[in-house]
């Protein structure tokens, strides 16, 4: 039996996405997620993102364990979080929505894994699709504060936001230069004196 990677990040609570959200990135952090809720049940957990997103199941299945254990989850997008990492990023403890100032985070509707099935299976799956795509329309709205109208025509095409823009469409609260700003020393930390008999 394979056993669940504990390395020195994950001990400290922090956990990182990386890549494309498939099966087994998910397992990882969700298996981390419950193993580190059961172990300490209110200290909170970060959640770095920089993914392109992927498969849908698996991303819903990141966002549930988020929303169902008890510590609270930080989500911090690095570069890029679209399609599901966008939904991973919403998915986080409001107020403890961050991102970077030169991160990208893009929206659109979520795809199909398995267009290859025949006609009837095909037809089945639309409908479940289509039902996915309603539930996930109506968390966007309920947790950017946006009408469902106005994100269900967004998630039509691909919608490409900077920081700034993200911020203001509600997908998360933070962009990192304000956290700099408000807790931060502003002075410098090196000085050009400092070089020059270099």
């Amino acid at each position: 039996m394979k056993k669940l990677s504990y390395s020195i990040p994950s001990r400290e609570r922090t956990l990182f996405l990386g890549q494309e959200i498939r099966c087994e990135i998910t397992n990882h952090i969700t298996g981390l997620m419950v193993y580190l809720s059961i172990e300490d049940g209110i200290s909170d957990i970060f959640l770095f993102i920089n993914s392109p997103g992927r498969w849908l199941i698996s991303g819903m299945a990141i966002f549930d364990t988020m929303r169902t254990v008890t510590p609270d989850i930080y989500t911090i997008c690095l570069r890029i979080a679209a399609s599901m990492a966008s939904f991973i990023l919403l998915g986080g403890e409001p107020t403890k929505r961050i991102a970077f100032p030169h991160a990208w985070i893009m929206l659109h509707q979520p795809a199909s894994a398995y267009y290859r099935a025949r006609t009837p299976e095909f037809l089945l799956e639309v409908e479940e699709l289509h039902k996915v795509r309603e539930m996930i329309t109506r968390v966007y709205a309920v947790r950017t504060g946006k009408p469902f109208w106005v994100v269900s025509e967004d998630m039509e095409r691909d919608v490409f936001m900077s920081a700034d823009e993200a911020k203001a469409y509600g997908l998360f609260d933070i962009v990192g230069d304000e956290m700099i700003d408000k807790h931060c020393d502003t002075d410098p930390v090196w000085f050009p004196e400092m070089f020059k008999d270099w």
